[in-house]
């Protein structure tokens, strides 16, 4: 007999999506017959398979380990690997799990939250919030690294429940990235930013001296050949309708300090829009102003676009993630804001 107790990162899923998780190669009909016959129970009675699991509820599978492990069933003890898991999860290196999967002058993203349902990250530029390349080690390898070496989450979890990024940031944009680690914080939290109900905000510094507010419209158009984006007023067959509102913080010597609200969330929006408005982000080197870039990079080392993810607002949560209601959540803008602030602005 094999038992399976659930836990905070498998609860809010149904009884066959866990059971077809941990024999992934046994059909359906093999599930459901075994579920009619009670030799699968679900806190010791008979299950349709139709049931929302919760915490401590106890899966009992009175089957062989050979039938178990014909089925491609998650191995439940805790020694070796299997060759799959071993290609899909981080190695091991002297008793930690890739305790730095970043080099040269990129720091660890800092852990701002997490519970047991989501991990919030502070990313700080330089790093991709997901692979371009299979080579790359990104926000998704440091996740998982790091739930495997804090105990938080072990391989057989991770086989069933895969931790993943709920929102993602520019390379060279730092801040909030969210993370959800159980199936109710992957989808409650990619169903709140699908809705747009987040409220996400960040801080950015521009060239020009920006004198008022604005809510700025237009419709943005994406050059998947080159990965830029054009905004223009008008609408057209292949554009897409964004909205970016901003505050001025600050704004003196050619630079301004602004907090914007990003509203529709389109590739590179906050970037080519403000650039289209007359107000590109210091160190951006694709929608920027080459020369304030330059004289920047030599006098006050900015190499990336000044682009931070600072403060998420939470709406009103449902269900198994509703103590999160409400919430904000900051991340602390990069030292170079500050000194950047504190010299020029």
């Amino acid at each position: 007999m094999i038992q399976i107790r659930v836990n905070e990162q498998d609860a809010g899923q149904r009884l066959d999506k866990l059971l077809a998780r941990y024999m992934r190669e046994a059909p359906k009909s093999f599930l459901y017959k075994m579920l009619r016959k009670k030799n699968i129970t679900l806190n010791g009675k008979k299950a349709e398979g139709r049931e929302i699991l919760q915490p401590d509820d106890l899966v009992k599978l009175f089957l062989s380990e050979e039938t178990y492990e014909k089925f491609g069933g998650v191995r439940m003890n805790t020694g070796e690997a299997s060759a799959r898991e071993k290609q899909e999860l981080p190695e091991s290196r002297d008793g930690y799990i890739l305790p730095d999967p970043v080099s040269g002058d990129i720091q660890p993203p800092a852990i701002l939250y997490e519970d047991a349902h989501i991990l919030l990250f502070n990313k700080p530029a330089g790093m991709l919030s997901q692979k371009a390349a299979p080579e790359d080690i990104s926000l998704v390898e440091y996740l998982n690294a790091y739930l495997l070496s804090s105990g938080s989450m072990t391989r057989e979890q991770m086989q069933l429940v895969r931790p993943a990024i709920c929102n993602r940031l520019d390379r060279n944009t730092s801040g909030l990235v969210v993370a959800g680690k159980s199936l109710a914080g992957l989808q409650t939290m990619n169903q709140l930013l699908k809705e747009r109900t987040v409220r996400k905000f960040y801080r950015c510094i521009v060239c020009g001296e920006v004198r008022a507010d604005s809510h700025l419209r237009g419709y943005l158009r994406k050059d998947t050949r080159t990965n830029t984006v054009t905004v223009s007023k008008a609408p057209s067959d292949d554009a897409k309708p964004i909205e970016t509102e901003y505050h001025v913080i600050v704004a003196a010597n050619g630079l301004s300090l602004l907090e914007v609200h990003l509203i529709t969330g389109r590739s590179h929006q906050i970037r080519a829009h403000l650039a289209s408005a007359g107000h590109p982000i210091l160190g951006d080197p694709k929608y920027g102003n080459p020369a304030k870039n330059k004289a920047y990079a030599r006098s006050h080392g900015i190499h990336s676009q000044l682009l931070h993810a600072y403060r998420l607002e939470l709406p009103q949560v449902e269900g198994a993630l509703s103590y999160l209601s409400g919430q904000t959540f900051y991340a602390p803008v990069p030292d170079v804001f500050d000194a950047l602030v504190a010299s020029v602005l």
